[in-house]
């Protein structure tokens, strides 16, 4: 059985308790709870399937929560914020329900959980979860224009007819990945009733680089290096990938939430050893290998003559001066490179920024200044790490404001 749906015949002044805006993870897992609890729920989304961004994310198999969920994983102007929701639902509460479900899964790096089958599965389970308690969705119908009513409530035009509520949920999102219809409808709905809304930008994002740069290490396109990769305030240790673009892989994604346009990444590529205490050694013994044969073995070979100079790379080791040794090391194990910009929102994993959390209660993620006015999910101010954190983020905020509408 599918999940009610509202197609083009649309609906005239229809009443609902609770109207949700997004048929994301937020929007359904909102939707779930307030069904639970006897409320008359719709969700409203313009896109012609639910759970598009669910379907489509880690490859596929969604990595949905991770073992370890921290404040620490999340970017917010209001570190603190997503404490309670991350507290009262946590990863293991929707482990619970996946467990019900049955849903096959594994863990990789860093406690990261991902279905084994398919993404499908999450959303399927979502779905029968709103079937179960009644919640129906409207697919195909877009926003055009809310209004509050004099008692409190909502009218929500949209070009299917107009929809009463006594609870508004916004769960629209944020900016990233476009080509899935990302719009910034919540933040628009914010500033309509004057409700904060922090600057955005693209995170979780692949970085390109300067021409130069770009032409010095888009040859290198493919390769994957273990680093540690560092801004001022940050560091992540995990693969880099060369781009014809730029920079991406996992270490980069994580980086790029906190790199500031114009600022230096600083990339130790052999972060388990002290390689200027080695080639010392190595000298020592008189060893006559070259540069270029040593770090051969533990760098990629093409990697090599884009970090350092030819003379130095057939340099014998027991001919290197310590000055020669330390130019080594600090090309290698803190390059500095200097990023052009990100490649923004087309294939940002997440949007950084958005509705003030100091505009939202923690506990309810209503609004303090527009009573039954609820934000949830990426279109707040709550950024997580890669590794399933955002997704924890849009169950544990659905879930609360799911308790109140």
């Amino acid at each position: 059985m599918a999940v009610p749906l509202v197609g083009a015949e649309g609906f005239t002044d229809a009443q609902f308790d609770v109207v949700i805006i997004g048929a994301g993870a937020s929007g359904l897992m909102c939707a779930i709870e307030a069904a639970k609890r006897g409320r008359k729920v719709r969700i409203i989304d313009h896109a012609n399937k639910p759970g598009k961004k669910i379907l489509m994310s880690g490859g596929g198999r969604c990595n949905f929560t991770n073992y370890s969920v921290e404040a620490d994983n999340y970017l917010s102007h209001n570190p603190h914020f997503c404490k309670s929701a991350l507290k009262r639902f946590t990863q293991w509460d929707f482990l619970s329900l996946v467990q019900r479900y049955k849903i096959a899964y594994h863990e990789r790096l860093h406690g990261q959980l991902f279905c084994d089958d398919s993404a499908r599965d999450i959303l399927d389970m979502l779905l029968a979860e709103c079937r179960r308690y009644g919640a129906s969705i409207s697919l195909q119908c877009a926003v055009q224009r809310i209004a509050q009513d004099a008692g409190g409530g909502f009218q929500v035009h949209t070009n299917q007819g107009k929809l009463h509520c006594q609870s508004l949920v916004v769960a629209t999102g944020g900016l990233s990945i476009p080509k899935m219809g990302a719009t910034p409808l919540g933040y628009r709905i914010a500033e309509q009733f004057n409700i904060k809304v922090w600057p955005t930008r693209a995170g979780l994002v692949p970085l390109t680089l300067q021409p130069h740069d770009k032409e010095v290490f888009s040859a290198l396109t493919g390769i994957a290096v273990p680093c540690e990769v560092s801004t001022q305030n940050r560091s992540f240790r995990e693969n880099l990938l060369f781009t014809h673009r730029g920079l991406s892989g996992p270490a980069i994604l994580q980086i790029s939430s906190y790199w500031q346009p114009g600022e230096a990444l600083v990339i130790n590529c052999l972060p388990d050893r002290d390689l200027l205490a080695e080639l010392k050694q190595l000298r020592k013994q008189g060893s006559k290998f070259k540069v270029k044969t040593w770090l051969g073995e533990l760098l990629p070979k093409r990697l090599l003559p884009a970090l350092l100079s030819e003379a130095m790379l057939e340099c014998a080791l027991v001919d290197c001066s310590d000055k020669q040794f330390r130019q080594i090391s600090d090309h290698i194990q803190a390059w500095h490179i200097r990023p052009n910009g990100s490649e923004g929102y087309r294939t940002a994993e997440v949007t950084i920024g958005g509705v003030d959390c100091d505009a939202l209660s923690s506990k309810t993620m209503e609004s303090l200044k527009v009573k039954r006015l609820y934000f949830v999910g990426e279109v707040v101010d709550v950024t997580g790490w890669l590794g399933g954190y955002n997704f924890q983020w849009a169950w544990s905020s659905g879930w609360c404001a799911g308790q109140y509408v």
